[in-house]
């Protein structure tokens, strides 16, 4: 029992960091209490590779 609260627990964290993410750093806006969080999250996504607009899925 005790795993699976802290499974939904984690998933629970991580959703809402995906949230935050996309509704401030992801358009260019600062977090209003902690702004340093929004810098790392932007740091550790441009970190990531990504397939940009101009790259074609099925090469």
């Amino acid at each position: 029992m005790l795993a699976i609260v802290l499974m939904m627990l984690l998933v629970l964290v991580l959703s809402v960091g995906v949230v935050v993410y996309v509704a401030y750093p992801h358009r260019g806006e600062d977090l209003p209490l902690v702004p340093q969080l929004g810098d790392a999250m932007r740091k550790g996504v441009d970190s990531l590779p990504t397939i940009g607009d101009h790259e074609d899925i099925r090469a």
